[in-house]
């Protein structure tokens, strides 16, 4: 395979990845896209401003290609604890998901005219660990970035009961309510079942 071929591969999924953690926000009311939706706060916008912040740090300084915006006060060095996790109430979402369309431009810029094999050094890496090449942080950050498009994924199902890939590229078996409802039933009753033969007694 071509480098120009494997470049591509990889940006069609990262691509991918990104489309499906902006899709998620559709629709949503401010509340809906900043609630806390697990014990450690993981929340929808919140998974973009994180997703932002991955990108400008890897494609950019990792590389000597600092963003050409100004970095966000919550990326700073001295920044409070998990602030790249969640939006207050005076950062908007237009504004996040406007900064995170830019912060992909400039890694698209970073791939397109860098080789895989380039090196670069993760700044915030232990130093015998933070010399890289592109092709590692591009697997790295696409990794990174389809796990958080799952976490929203499950966030937007819990919140209104929509699930889904992408627009038209839903990848379910089926969008019958009622065939899904019956589908889970009968996973429940398969747990516990299982329960109550490992026990011997239902589940409470």
């Amino acid at each position: 395979m071509s480098e120009a071929a494997a470049k591509a591969d990889l940006l069609r999924y990262l691509q991918e990845a990104r489309d499906a953690l902006l899709w998620k926000l559709d629709g949503l009311s401010e509340y809906e896209i900043r609630r806390p939706r697990t014990p450690t706060g993981t929340n929808l916008l919140g998974l973009v401003k994180h997703v932002s912040a991955v990108e400008i740090g890897y494609f950019g300084d990792t590389f000597g290609r600092p963003f050409e915006d100004s970095v966000p006060h919550w990326m700073a060095p001295d920044a409070e604890l998990n602030a790249d996790m969640w939006a207050a109430a005076d950062e908007s979402r237009a504004d996040i998901e406007a900064l995170y369309r830019r912060a992909w431009a400039h890694s698209n810029a970073t791939i397109g005219e860098l080789p895989l094999d380039t090196v670069g050094r993760v700044p915030w890496w232990n130093p015998e660990n933070a010399e890289v090449t592109l092709h590692h942080i591009v697997v790295r950050v696409l990794a990174d970035t389809q796990r958080h498009a799952g976490h929203a994924d499950i966030l937007r199902e819990l919140q209104d009961g929509s699930a889904g890939w992408l627009p038209g590229k839903d990848a379910l078996a089926t969008s019958d309510p009622d065939w899904w409802a019956a589908y889970r039933d009968r996973v429940e009753a398969a747990a516990r079942q299982a329960e109550e033969n490992d026990t011997g007694g239902a589940p409470q």
